[in-house]
């Protein structure tokens, strides 16, 4: 009630106030539950959407269709998933975040029965059906998390949180293959349904309590797509914020398309160990989330940290464009560290500022963060291939990544009034 009040008064609907539990004093408990549900979502989900890449060549074979059109697959992912971020905060206020959490499962289980029919137009089928649901995973779990979590691990709880995307990316990339080889990859991917229908199953245990607050009101798909670019409107700190998020997102899945075939190409080494540099890269992700959020919450202010990544980003950008022969493998699996330490392990830290700048209105601050991640997912990788194929060089693809990740940085350095939504 008293959100709501505050919400009319601020000109916000009541809807699209976070409606998650907000408790009297700060609550000091660590959110396990909550934190486990989300991040088994997440990692289920992932899998789900990298394990048809993993894959790619037993699909393109069987589906009668070029290896390389695989590649797109996560593309349609992420593209569906933009337009699901941005009407997250709506579905989530009507239906509650567990229930939220449910279609996501429900969607991953529809994305790995309807491609196991084994034709390109069912794998086509299930990108979108993932993509329908995949955006809703953050904002999701920024609201059942941030009003259960002490604001003092804010940003160590949301960057644990993020484990669950590099973790399911491992998953997929080690489990599938040899699954595949044992019953062949359309069964491959129906034992998937296993854990996920467990997960969807599960999460009914805590649905009563987690959503007690849920609206019944109905909201219309424009009118959550404009609440949630009004939060840019005015708020330089959030439009700032989304910029880097745009880029960072950016250079991470640009590392990611590059590193083997840059490796390969440019130093002469063989392709398993350019598969190490890959993994150091994501394993770096893994392991640097929880830390960094943690060193945020005790001693540097998130959004400097952020920009420290930035700078970092472009100093690994530009180590990577100056890969050759001769290059020893040490020091390119620790370009690879520093790389994956910062473009892959940021995401938690943005989302920990999305949901402060946001406010009342954190989970479609959270939505926006994520479409604006997705968008640079879509849109850096693609420029960068160009941009290599234009010129025969990759100085010029990490060239751009260390100039726009060297800009983000220094702009969120930049000082603004903090403006928050609500």
């Amino acid at each position: 009630m008293r959100a709501d009040i505050g919400a009319r008064r601020a000109g916000i609907s009541p809807l699209m106030v976070d409606r998650s539990p907000l408790p009297d004093a700060a609550p000091t408990a660590f959110p396990l539950w909550p934190l486990i549900a989300t991040m088994a979502m997440q990692t289920v989900a992932t899998m789900a959407a990298y394990s048809i890449p993993a894959l790619a060549p037993m699909v393109a074979r069987d589906i009668g269709v070029d290896g390389a059109l695989i590649g797109m697959f996560v593309s349609v992912v992420y593209g569906v998933g933009i337009v699901s971020s941005l009407l997250a905060a709506g579905f989530i206020a009507r239906y509650g975040a567990v229930r939220a959490a449910q279609f996501v499962l429900v969607c991953a289980l529809g994305l790995v029965v309807i491609c196991a029919q084994g034709t390109a137009l069912s794998v086509a089928l299930g990108a979108f059906a993932l993509g329908i649901a995949y955006g809703l995973t953050a904002p999701v779990s920024t609201h059942l998390l941030v009003p259960r979590t002490p604001p003092a691990i804010l940003n160590m709880v949301l960057s644990t949180r993020q484990i669950g995307v590099p973790l399911g990316g491992v998953l997929a990339a080690t489990l599938m293959p040899p699954l595949a080889l044992a019953v062949g990859w359309k069964s491959g991917l129906l034992l998937q349904a296993i854990p996920i229908i467990a997960l969807i199953l599960l999460l009914e245990i805590p649905r009563r309590d987690w959503d007690s607050a849920a609206s019944r009101t109905s909201v219309s798909g424009q009118g959550v797509l404009g609440r949630s670019f009004a939060l840019l409107r005015g708020n330089t700190a959030m439009q700032r914020l989304t910029f880097a998020s745009f880029v960072y997102s950016g250079a991470q899945l640009a590392f990611v398309a590059f590193m083997t075939v840059h490796v390969t190409s440019r130093t002469g080494l063989g392709l398993v160990t350019a598969g190490w540099a890959l993994a150091t890269f994501q394993l770096a992700g893994v392991i640097s989330r929880p830390i960094l959020g943690w060193v945020a919450d005790r001693f540097v202010d998130a959004r400097l940290m952020l920009a420290i990544q930035g700078f970092v980003m472009a100093a690994a950008a530009l180590f990577a464009a100056n890969f050759a022969p001769g290059w020893p493998v040490w020091a390119i699996m620790t370009v690879a560290a520093v790389a994956g330490a910062t473009a892959s392990g940021f995401t938690g830290l943005a989302y920990a500022e999305y949901a402060r700048l946001g406010g009342a209105r954190r989970t479609e601050a959270t939505g926006l963060g994520s479409a604006a991640m997705f968008f640079g997912v879509l849109v850096m990788p693609s420029l960068g291939s160009v941009a290599i194929t234009a010129t025969g060089s990759y100085l010029s693809a990490y060239g751009a990544i260390a100039a726009l990740t060297t800009i983000a940085g220094a702009v969120l350095l930049l000082p603004v009034k903090d403006m928050r939504g609500g």
